[in-house]
């Protein structure tokens, strides 16, 4: 290596204060726009906290409605329940709601994280009650300047105190869904609610609280995954929040003068960005932090209506649209998508509508094959594990389908279960070999619920077992 071509190195000026690996947060504060979507965005987020905070004290047959019983293992749905047997139905709906995620995503952008996205619905609530005691964004900028008086003591303290109560009622509730809430809500005020119910309610409202009241806009850009694969659903018809390049370029505040180059209708006035609940400028081009909430549309029409502007310089529109191209509303995408969700909710709804209410299960006594009594006959011994999954009692009778001459020789023909009750019963199949030749074969035993005297079946399910005999 020639030591004369050496490349010359310099002492560097570090920053006296350290690097700085990150940037320190800048609080974003919102102000508050009316309008056609944000009334819509209102509605909706009123409809998803109040359908969250009600739909447990609902009741259904004299129990809560909506009930995941964890302890007992049953999942109570309305006039449906159901059991770890039954973790199919949970993967089918899963599955169903990715796929509708996917197909509203691919028509319309992130409109679900604008309307009805809990962390949206519980970030506009808190952000209501914010504005209510501080004002609106000017206010609030005016105030977090301001040293700490009475006044503004008085205003945190009332803006956090509300705050938490909500977040409490959010973490009472969400426990609610698992322990029964019409027992829960008195005892926790009553100091009797248990251990982990209590820490469970209690790191709940404190993940309200600090998601709703502190990191809002900070979950959606760091901490849901959504927003970074959103962008491998779209395409260039998909509708999302534009602002219109052609139209609103080269900006210019005020009023135009005479003699003057023509401008765009674009003002720069700010509000969009002003209004934006992640802080973006959408005049900058489509951006992940984006979540479809329409507050730059509402605040940008007002601007137009009052300068006697056509409305829609920022609007839901399609890349396509913008460039003067065609869209093309039905593609081979979206109407995927569509016939996959219509033919998976069809076949959910037929399997939850043909769905047996009971499950039988059926053991062989592990311990012999067979056995040969003293007068000659051949048994098998079986354990049936039956279980009404049903919400009512039912009586059951046990029936056994297989060669001649196999009969049951013990065990309950007709027995009764609660709702919800399991029940082991042993039973016996002999075959008596001077009555005729008793070989292996396939048996069934039928259990069928019965109502009435005169027997009629209500729903049955069999299980297929098999008669082991000794070769002849």
């Amino acid at each position: 290596m020639n030591a004369g071509r050496r490349i010359p190195v310099e002492q560097s000026h570090p920053d006296p204060q350290g690097a700085r690996l990150y940037a320190k947060r800048q609080r974003i504060q919102i102000k508050d726009v009316k309008g056609h979507y944000q009334r819509l965005r209102d509605a909706s987020v009123r409809v998803v906290v109040a359908l969250y905070l009600v739909l447990p004290w609902l009741t259904w047959n004299g129990r809560q409605a909506i009930l995941f019983d964890l302890p007992e293992r049953r999942f109570h749905i309305f006039g449906l329940t159901f059991w770890p047997q039954d973790f199919l139905f949970l993967a089918w709906a899963l599955i169903l709601s990715a796929l509708a995620l996917f197909f509203v995503t691919v028509f319309a952008g992130r409109v679900y994280c604008g309307y009805v996205c809990p962390q949206t619905a519980w970030t506009r609530w808190f952000m209501a009650i914010e504005q209510f005691f501080e004002g609106d964004r000017h206010q609030r900028i005016k105030l977090d300047k301001a040293p700490l008086r009475p006044g503004k003591l008085a205003r945190r303290l009332g803006k956090h105190g509300l705050w938490l109560l909500l977040a409490l009622a959010t973490g009472l509730t969400f426990v609610g869904y698992f322990s029964p809430i019409r027992d829960l809500v008195p005892d926790f005020f009553t100091g009797q609610v248990g251990g982990w119910a209590l820490f469970w309610i209690g790191f709940f409202t404190l993940a309200t609280y600090g998601n709703a009241g502190f990191m809002r806009e900070q979950v959606c850009l760091y901490m849901c995954p959504y927003a970074r694969f959103q962008s491998v659903m779209f395409d260039r018809d998909t509708l999302i929040v534009s602002y219109d390049r052609a139209r609103g370029e080269p900006r210019r505040r005020g009023a135009r003068k005479q003699g003057e180059e023509p401008a765009g209708d674009c003002v720069d006035c700010g509000l969009c960005v002003q209004v934006c609940p992640t802080g973006i400028d959408i005049r900058d081009g489509l951006q992940y932090e984006c979540v479809t909430c329409a507050a730059c549309i509402d605040a940008c029409d007002q601007v137009m209506e009052r300068i006697h502007r056509p409305k829609g310089l920022i609007r839901y529109t399609t890349e396509n649209a913008l460039n003067g191209r065609q869209t093309h509303l039905l593609r081979p995408r979206l109407l995927g998508y569509g016939v996959v969700i219509l033919v998976l909710v069809g076949l959910f709804i037929g399997s939850l509508m043909t769905r047996v209410p009971l499950q039988v299960d059926v053991l062989r006594d592990r311990n012999q094959l067979y056995r040969v009594t003293g007068n000659g006959t051949i048994e098998n011994s079986y354990r049936l594990e039956i279980l009404n999954k049903d919400q009512s009692p039912h009586r059951y009778v046990l029936t056994l389908e297989g060669p001649e001459g196999l009969t049951l020789v013990n065990g309950p023909r007709h027995f009764s279960l609660v709702a919800g009750e399991h029940r082991s019963l042993p039973v016996t199949v002999s075959g008596d070999p001077y009555a005729g030749t008793v070989e292996s074969a396939d048996i069934r035993f039928h259990v069928r619920a019965v109502t009435g005297a005169d027997d009629a079946t209500d729903m049955e399910m069999a299980h297929e077992s098999r008669f082991i005999a000794p070769r002849s």
